[in-house]
């Protein structure tokens, strides 16, 4: 390893490495399976219908390519720093800056979409409740939990995904017996493929406008690598994390969507609950709809747990490269970097703010902003693979997972390319690349401004 590459890496090297393979695993779950499936796949059944099924699949491929990039280059360097790392090595020291904090602001961002998703959640119950209240105690909740320990969270974390993981697999269940005829229930059949427009009402500019949110919910499988840097034995426990989850994800996302169109008329999906709470009500199954209202529920939770783990990890990266105040460096005694846990807050203490005086568009103002940060941070992903693998080569301390380098990290750029123009094309995604470029530009400008100020100490 290059004399540069180490002192990079081992800057971040003092977080305790306590999390396990078991909670490692759970994590990859936690991170990808969020209200991007549970609620913001009904904008996506809307712009697609049943060929939604397709969207989820397509993308799929685009986060399975991802991931045996991150596998290789998570190996050499396990790191919180992540890719973030990653690009400041091979890249440039800029797009190192610009994808940590991008993907931090995206992430902050995004955290408050999972507790707005929460309150949606909670009003199915408690429709009198004003969301903002739920918002203030979920995010209470989740600051204590990561604030006390990093095995703490991971603990957290593995129970929380175990929750939804156990649900999802009964839905599947419960959803192919309903197809198909459950006990005293007449079974659904398979008309919801077809009725209402066929299987492509929109056409396959459909398909390709709904992976826009396909692509959103499969944001979140990254946060294995940056786990790298308090994982026990990261050289095998990240690649088997990443490993295990796509098929996992491939049974959730794809064959949980199929029996959700399936099981309801795709006309009929909005944002006003989960779409899989209105899959329940509609074949009329007596507790359902309230079992999987709570399932969907643990599930945004979850995805915020892991989401403010990564925000606060990233913060943390970020100072200790020099990027940020050096106060967002400095971790408890144990072990947590709590001043990088408070600032990464920010986004909860928005999604209050958006409950109470914008409730109906919370969610998707807040899903359309932080979406420009993950697209762009996947897109210097796999162009820091490409680089990673350049200057690396095939030599024997390189641990390889990507067959037919470097095709696969060259088509997952072009599908990120296709995702990016068609949120031009989706109402509430417009803001991603409208907002998301000149925020891209302010980034690059204050990198010239910090690296000018700093450069006469480090000549």
């Amino acid at each position: 390893m290059p004399s540069d590459t180490v002192s990079v890496a081992a800057r971040e090297d003092e977080l305790a490495r306590r999390l396990t393979p078991r909670q490692l695993g759970m994590i990859a779950l936690g991170g990808a399976i969020g209200t991007g499936l549970f609620l913001g796949s009904g904008i996506s059944v809307r712009l697609a219908g049943p060929g939604v099924i397709l969207s989820y699949v397509l993308a799929g491929f685009i986060a399975l390519f991802l991931a045996w990039a991150l596998a290789e280059m998570a190996i050499a360097h396990p790191v919180a720093g992540s890719f973030g790392v990653y690009a400041e090595i091979y890249l440039h020291p800029w797009a190192g800056f610009t994808m940590r904090y991008s993907y931090w602001l995206a992430q902050v961002i995004a955290i408050g979409s999972e507790v707005v998703a929460a309150a949606i959640y909670c009003s199915f119950w408690f429709p009198h409740v004003p969301g903002w209240l739920w918002v203030v105690l979920f995010s209470l909740v989740l600051l204590a939990a990561n604030a006390w320990s990093v095995a703490s969270f991971g603990e957290f974390e593995y129970w929380f995904a175990l929750i939804k993981v156990v649900t999802i697999i009964l839905f599947l269940v419960v959803g192919v017996g309903l197809l198909f005829g459950f006990g005293p229930l007449e079974p659904v059949g398979f008309s919801n493929y077809t009725a209402h427009g066929g299987f492509l009402p929109h056409g396959w500019t459909g398909v390709l406008l709904a992976m826009t949110l396909a692509l959103f919910s499969y944001f979140g499988v990254e946060v294995v690598a940056v786990t790298a840097g308090e994982a026990r034995e990261p050289e095998r426990t990240v690649p088997r994390a990443l490993r295990s989850v796509f098929w996992r994800l491939g049974l959730f996302y794809v064959g949980g969507i199929a029996l959700l169109v399936g099981l309801v008329p795709w006309s009929a999906v909005g944002l006003e609950a989960s779409p899989f709470v209105r899959a329940f009500e509609a074949v009329g199954l007596p507790g359902a709809p309230s079992v999987m209202n709570f399932v969907v529920l643990t599930a945004a939770l979850s995805s915020a747990n892991t989401n403010l783990y990564l925000t606060s990890r990233m913060l943390f990266s970020l100072s200790r490269g020099g990027y940020a105040p050096a106060r967002l460096g400095r971790l408890t005694r144990r072990g947590i970097p709590l001043w990088a846990l408070l600032t990464s807050s920010g986004g909860m203490a928005a999604a209050v703010v958006a409950q109470k005086f914008v409730p109906q568009q919370a969610y998707l103002y807040m899903i359309g902003a932080a979406f420009f940060g993950g697209l762009y941070v996947w897109v210097m992903i796999l162009a820091t693979h490409l680089a990673f693998r350049r200057r690396r080569g095939h030599g024997s301390d390189l641990t390889t997972f990507m067959p037919a380098f470097p095709y696969p990290t060259l088509v997952g750029l072009a599908g990120l390319g296709v995702v990016g123009v068609a949120t031009l094309f989706v109402p509430g995604l417009r803001i991603t690349l409208l907002a998301g470029l000149p925020w891209l530009a302010l980034l690059s400008l204050i990198y010239i401004l910090w690296h000018r100020r700093r450069s006469p100490s480090t000549d």
